[in-house]
């Protein structure tokens, strides 16, 4: 038995595309002899098509769709994913088609409605058989979140392998949780079980791949590499597939973040960005990853020193620049403050409210704003913002300032995990500068302001963040750990009043 495993990269809603990639495979099967070619969940109309499946037309297309790849199909089974009508109702299907004809369709049973997932809303579960005659073969038949429910697999199904079809979301440590599922599923059924999963950025996930087999005694036969577009072939007679290593944790979320600005910026038909470089840790570390997605040649750094700006987060800024090899451009935002905030003057006066606070500080983030867009749109360069996820999730970033822009690189990723990322990045040579690392986080809008003076160390808010928004701990539960109940409150306080900026956020 000779099966393909096609670790594509199908993109929401283009169908003519997707069917392209989708024969493309077909044809590079047939010449590797193979008897089987497994896509992902929903490869026809890529993952996640949310309301794109209600309308009637999409769904038109994706019947012709169908239609096109039977004509396509030849000698080797091809099995994928697609939605299918089903009177008034909407099923998560996978289709076997072979000889011009389809051989077998199965409906996906469990619907996962948490996370980014909302199958609930569109689909309705399926009922049908999960086994098939493929030839000599018989096949079993699971998708994604299927695989995860136990009550689907408390009597095993006979069978000479089965295939997993999924549309699985990258998170730290998930790939070492599907091996162990799927070692545990194959051992129950006493057959080899292959997984196969997208790769790709779609919005605000990504699709890391990790494709792989496992015998029937759970032993690993074969991985593909994390983060690749690939197809590779598994030959139950032959030991020589190849097990690609499963990367650190930093290496996945480096690659993670790469692919996820790489795939929105141009699936969105863009090809450059611009940023803005302020010298700090957030700002460097967008930089790297924007080149390293796009390449240095397109990605902008603007830098927008005010009056607070210190000479060494404009020499820290110069210094990435340089390492980069990008293109830079100086724009000093103090007359356009200045203008501001002697325009507003008389009507804050007449309030009797001169005093300086925090409406400054958030003017000087505007005002780099309105520059960094006026040049977005001037040269069609996508804007990249570079707040990282405890500022957002504290609400430390200013509305239509530094949150102003088209993608977010960093937003989900925290302080300390930024900073990982950084060493990380000078693993081998040094391009994000020592200082930038080493310094104490400041946004440099009022003098020797340090982020310190509004928020706890970043170990600590990182750490509550986490317990709050990961483990979904209560208050009690994260004091119960160690930490002072007035930090907890007050962390947990801020996370909840922030909603609102976060919903007017851009995507990451």
């Amino acid at each position: 038995m000779r099966i393909m495993l096609a670790q594509c990269t199908p993109r929401v809603g283009d169908i003519a595309g997707n069917v392209a990639m989708i024969q493309h495979l077909m044809r590079d099967a047939a010449a590797q002899q193979c008897d089987m070619l497994l896509l992902p969940e929903l490869a026809v109309t890529g993952y996640p098509p949310e309301d794109l499946l209600l309308r009637p037309a999409f769904m038109d297309a994706v019947e012709d769709a169908i239609g096109q790849l039977i004509v396509s199909s030849g000698s080797v089974c091809c099995v994928f994913g697609a939605p299918r009508r089903d009177g008034f109702s909407l099923k998560n299907s996978i289709f076997l088609l072979q000889s011009g004809q389809i051989i077998g369709i199965y409906d996906k049973k469990c619907l996962p409605n948490y996370g980014v997932f909302d199958e609930q809303r569109y689909f309705s579960a399926g009922v049908s058989d999960s086994v098939f005659q493929v030839g000599a073969y018989r096949v079993g038949i699971s998708i994604c979140e299927d695989l995860w429910q136990e009550e689907l697999w408390l009597q095993p199904k006979p069978c000479d392998v089965w295939l997993n079809l999924n549309a699985s979301p990258f998170h730290l440590l998930k790939q070492v949780e599907r091996e162990a599922l799927t070692r545990r599923r194959a051992k129950q059924m006493g057959s080899p079980l292959v997984y196969v999963n997208p790769v790709g950025g779609q919005d605000e996930v990504v699709f890391d791949g990790g494709s792989h087999v496992v015998d029937g005694k759970g032993d690993l036969q074969l991985r593909a590499a994390m983060f690749s577009d690939v197809a590779v072939v598994w030959d139950s007679e032959s030991n020589a597939a190849e097990i690609s290593d499963v990367l650190s944790e930093m290496n996945q979320i480096h690659d993670a973040l790469v692919m996820g600005v790489r795939d929105y910026v141009l699936r969105n038909g863009c090809s450059q960005v611009l940023l803005g470089l302020s010298g700090g840790i957030d700002s460097a570390v967008t930089a790297v990853l924007a080149v390293e997605a796009l390449g240095a040649e397109n990605v902008l750094a603007v830098l927008l020193p005010s009056k607070y700006s210190s000479e060494h987060s404009l020499a820290d800024a110069h210094a990435l620049v340089k390492n980069l090899g990008i293109e830079s451009l100086t724009l000093p935002i103090a007359n356009g403050v200045d203008a501001v905030e002697d325009t507003l003057a008389p009507a804050f006066a007449a309030w009797n409210q001169s005093a300086p606070d925090v409406t400054e500080e958030n003017i000087q983030a505007r005002m780099r704003g309105v520059l960094l867009m006026a040049i977005s749109n001037k040269t069609g360069r996508m804007l990249l913002t570079t707040g990282n996820k405890s500022e957002m999730a504290v609400g430390y970033a200013t509305l239509y300032g530094d949150m102003a822009g088209g993608f977010s690189a960093i937003k989900d990723v925290y302080k300390t995990q930024v900073v990982a990322l950084a060493n990380y990045m000078n693993r081998q040579a040094e391009i994000v500068p020592q200082n930038t690392i080493d310094k104490p986080p400041s946004a440099e809008l009022r003098p020797d302001q340090k982020d310190s003076d509004s928020l706890p160390d970043y170990d600590v808010l990182d750490a509550i963040l986490s317990a709050s928004i990961e483990e979904r701990l209560s208050v009690d539960d994260i004091v119960g750990r160690g930490f002072k109940r007035h930090e907890v409150v007050r962390v947990v306080r801020m996370l909840q009043l922030s909603e609102y900026k976060r919903r007017q956020a851009p995507p990451g």
